[in-house]
C-alpha cells in the first residue's frame, strides 16, 4: 500500500478525517452510500466487515455513541491505518481493529465475532479472479478480487457474524444482483434493495441492500437514489448523503 497523506482526508463536511493511501485504493462514494443504509442503533456491537481504512465503521461509531465498533479488515497496512484513524477521530473507547480474515471462523469466535453484532456492513470485493486480471498491486488486489467462492461466500461469512435478528447492509454491483439474491436467500428477510443510478434515465450502476438475519418479511423493491445532475454536480440528495451524512432509509 502506498504511504498514507501527510494531512487526513475530511468526510461529510470534515465531521470524519482519515489517513489513507495517497494513490490506489481510496475511499469514495461506495462508503458514504454504505454508511448511510445503515439503520440507528442505541447499543450493540456494529462490524465493519472487510473495513479497509476504517471509513464506514467510524462514521457509524459518530453517528451510533451507545455503540461498540469492531473493524474487520485482512490487509495489514490497512488495518495499520484504521488504528491511526480510530485514534485521529477519539474512538478508542469504542472501536477497535481487529486484524483477521473474515473466512476465519475460529479468530471470529476467539474476537467476539461470532453471532454477535446488531449490524453487519459491508463492500465487498466487487471482482472474482475468473472475472478480472489481478492487479500487480497486492493491496489493491486484496480490495477489489475475490478468490474461491466470490461475494456468495463472503455475504455468507457476514452473515455469520451477526445475531438472530440482526441487520445486514451491503453495497455491490448492480449487475451483481443475481449472485447477492442467491446468498442470501433462507438466510435474511425484510431485503431492501436500493438502486443506485449515475443519472437520471441511466441504469442502475450499484445497489444498497438492507435485510434481517432470520426474518421472513417479504423483499422490497425501492426507488433507489440517482446520484448526479446533467452538469455532473451532486443531485441534492446525493448532496446531503455525502456532506450531512443523511441517511439512504426512513428508519
Amino acid at each position: 500500500m502506498n504511504c498514507p497523506t501527510p494531512e487526513p482526508d475530511g468526510l461529510f463536511g470534515g465531521r470524519l478525517v482519515l489517513r489513507q493511501p495517497a494513490r490506489g485504493h481510496r475511499v469514495g462514494t461506495d462508503a458514504v452510500l454504505l454508511a448511510a443504509a445503515a439503520p440507528p442503533l442505541a447499543e450493540g456491537l456494529i462490524v465493519d466487515v472487510g473495513a479497509g481504512v476504517g471509513a464506514v465503521g467510524l462514521a457509524l461509531a459518530q453517528r451510533n455513541p451507545g455503540a461498540s465498533i469492531a473493524l474487520l479488515e485482512k490487509n495489514p497496512a490497512a488495518a495499520a491505518l484504521a488504528r491511526d484513524n480510530v485514534a485521529l477521530n477519539a474512538l478508542e473507547a469504542r472501536a477497535r481493529v481487529v486484524e483477521a480474515d473474515l473466512f476465519d471462523a475460529a479468530v471470529r469466535k476467539a474476537e467476539g465475532l461470532a453471532e454477535s453484532a446488531q449490524l453487519a456492513a459491508t463492500n465487498p470485493p466487487f471482482l472474482t479472479a475468473s472475472e478480472a486480471r489481478r492487479s500487480p498491486d497486492s493491496d489493491r488486489a486484496m480490495a477489489h478480487v475475490l478468490d474461491e467462492g466470490g461475494v456468495a461466500k463472503w455475504l455468507r461469512a457476514s452473515l455469520a457474524i451477526l445475531r438472530p435478528g440482526g441487520i445486514l447492509v451491503a453495497i455491490h454491483r448492480a449487475d451483481a444482483l443475481d449472485a447477492l439474491l442467491p446468498a442470501l436467500s433462507g438466510r435474511i428477510g425484510d431485503l431492501r434493495i436500493f438502486p443506485i443510478f449515475p443519472r437520471e434515465g441511466e441504469k442502475a450502476v450499484r445497489v444498497v441492500l438492507r435485510g434481517r438475519k432470520g426474518s421472513k418479511a417479504p423483499l422490497s423493491l425501492l426507488p433507489g437514489l440517482v446520484l448526479h445532475k446533467p452538469d455532473g454536480g451532486f443531485t441534492p440528495l446525493a448532496e446531503a448523503i455525502h456532506r450531512e451524512g443523511r441517511p439512504l432509509f426512513a428508519d
